[in-house]
């Protein structure tokens, strides 16, 4: 594949920088802001508004980590933050506890809180979700107006103590603001992280997800446990700067609030959620002149956020992204790195998979009835069979994304037959997928990084971020994507995207790959590259189980294949034998 010398950005794979040198710009300018909000003179007026920015960035943020990252929705968010409001507030007043313990206190309650609400309902989602969290502010609401032994009710907590470091409104300002930078560069660098990938792959795809090794339910209870935390930080810092709280500062209405700011700013970014934030604070005080005509300051108001979601249904941050990338010339990588190496495990003998009497029933239909597979290491084995015979079932019920109703299925020694998508992948399974299942928000070298982060890879080191970008470069370069490896998905053709998804299963160094109709959709040339790719692959020793309608490419590239139809085994051996089989003939082509 050819490359233009002057559009070409080289990915030179070296130890990273310590975390200051390489970040110190953002250190330097959030350490200047501090400075000036510590230093700068401003009246009571201005020092709320900037207070109430704050403080409601920081539970903000934690939307952009269950909503942007993972694409999960919260509608409880001014539940946690008011855990963390009352934690300082009762903590400080009632009990003359320390200003850091309530806040600390107050994060750990919302994390119980947040944690606890996401394993009863995460595995719900959707509009369920968006249900439960509903119920969840209004019982926390509820509570805060009617428990007034605790919480005083609708009169609410007044003189809520602050640290002693930070006791007049402009060192605590200063505080707060030093609290949203560090947890805006937490947040702003969380999707660079292993679990900040596997949470834009659970967003993105969480089929794909669980089949590259992410444990998608416990990826979501993370999520949503750290949007609780930054609610409970937010709120907890919230009560300092007010010293004062009261329940309608927690209502489902607030939590409208903190998502149309998420929303507004682009919830995909921290920064996004900044902007959202402060436009949202700043809007009503811009137009405070219109307030003495009814129902004008409201509508102006309204309009202005419909028309920026309207225009912008990424947010304002995400449109400026999207000009820019636009704008920005696609940059061709050198590809630096070694060859890729496939060594797949070879403990469980002869066999590499051996499944006893699998059937799949749903309802009175019998997908797979009785199936028995035997796919010898090393070699090829195809599966085949008319539309319907139950192919693909059979290799969901492999790869752990349907229960099998019956049988058993052993993979390299282990029985996986009752293992989670994740763990079978963890237990050297990988697969690809008749309808392509990438992580369309990422790049081609982001995809294949999270294949080669799987569980139990031995090629990747220790892990790091060097090892796994050398290990996606290698897997890109294998498929013939290595320089194009800084793209966007949906720059690639189709017939690229099948490839990255296969460069994807190589990077994780699978024991059994299986390719679910890889050829589907291709074009003649594309399908002799499958080919020879398929044969380059078998060389290293990969064992592959492929389904296909292509019979060019599964006479010419299994040695073994098995045949079903209607759920059941027809016939099974070596590949020409296999074709020439009556009851294989008639399966395919019908009788008289």
């Amino acid at each position: 594949m050819s490359t233009s010398s002057e559009n070409i950005e080289a990915v030179v794979i070296t130890r990273p920088k310590p975390l200051l040198l390489r970040h110190a710009p953002y250190f330097i300018g959030a350490a200047i802001v501090v400075f000036l909000a510590a230093s700068a003179q401003f009246d009571g007026y201005i020092l709320n508004i900037l207070m109430q920015a704050t403080t409601f960035a920081i539970a903000v943020f934690g939307l952009s980590v269950v909503l942007g990252l993972c694409g999960q929705i919260n509608l409880a968010q001014a539940a946690f933050f008011g855990f963390g409001a009352y934690a300082v507030g009762i903590g400080t007043t009632d009990y003359q506890l320390s200003y850091w313990l309530c806040l600390v206190a107050g994060c750990v309650m919302a994390l119980v809180a947040g944690a606890i609400l996401g394993l009863s309902t995460l595995r719900l989602g959707g509009h369920y979700l968006a249900m439960v969290t509903i119920s969840f502010q209004q019982i926390v609401t509820l509570v805060m107006i009617n428990a007034i032994w605790l919480t005083k009710g609708p009169d609410g907590v007044s003189k809520i103590g602050r640290p002693s470091l930070f006791l007049s409104s402009q060192s605590y300002l200063a505080f707060c603001v030093a609290m949203l930078a560090l947890v805006g560069y937490i947040v702003w660098h969380l999707p660079e992280t292993r679990l900040g990938r596997a949470m834009r792959a659970v967003r993105d795809n969480e089929l794909a997800a669980g089949v590259n090794g992410i444990d998608v339910f416990r990826t979501k209870v993370y999520a949503f446990a750290i949007s609780a935390v930054l609610g409970g930080l937010g709120g907890g810092l919230f009560a300092g700067g007010f010293a004062y709280i009261s329940p309608d500062q927690f209502s489902f209405a607030e939590s409208i609030v903190f998502l149309t700011m998420s929303l507004l700013g682009g919830v995909a970014s921290p920064i996004g959620s900044a902007i959202g934030t402060g436009l949202l604070i700043l809007i009503p005080e811009w137009l405070r002149f219109l307030k003495s005509v009814p129902g004008l300051y409201l509508a102006i108001y309204g309009l202005s956020v419909i028309l920026i979601i309207r225009f912008m249904p990424d947010g304002i941050w995400g449109f400026v992204t999207a000009a820019y990338d636009r704008m920005r010339s696609s940059k061709k990588v050198a590809v630096t790195s070694a060859p890729l190496q496939l060594r797949p495990a070879t403990t469980g003998g002869e066999m590499v998979l051996e499944v006893t009497g699998l059937s799949k029933h749903f309802g009175g239909l019998k997908a797979v009835d009785q199936v028995d597979i035997s796919v010898r290491r090393g070699g090829v084995h195809a599966l085949i069979g008319p539309n319907g015979s139950g192919k693909t079932t059979t290799l969901n019920v492999l790869s752990g994304l349907y229960n099998a109703t019956s049988g058993k299925v052993v993979l390299d020694g282990t029985d996986v037959t009752t293992m989670p998508p994740h763990l079978r992948a963890a237990a050297g399974l990988g697969r690809t997928f008749q309808n392509i299942r990438l992580f369309r928000s990422m790049t081609a070298l982001e995809n294949v990084i999270i294949g080669a982060e799987r569980p139990g890879n031995t090629l990747t080191g220790k892990g790091d971020e060097a090892a796994l970008t050398e290990r996606a470069l290698a897997a890109l370069t294998f498929v013939g994507l290595g320089p194009r490896a800084m793209e966007l998905i949906s720059s690639f053709s189709y017939g690229h995207q099948r490839l990255i998804e296969i460069a994807r299963a190589l990077a994780a160094n699978p024991t059994l790959l299986l390719l679910d109709e890889p050829a589907a959709g291709l074009n003649s040339t594309e399908k002799l590259e499958l080919h020879e790719l398929l044969k380059r692959i078998a060389a290293q020793g990969l064992t592959i189980l492929i389904i296909d309608h292509d019979m060019t490419l599964v006479s010419e590239a299994a040695q073994h294949i098995t045949v079903l139809n209607f759920g059941r085994r027809i016939a099974d051996g070596e590949s020409m034998a296999v074709l020439r089989h009556p009851d294989v003939v008639s399966a395919y082509l019908g009788t008289d």
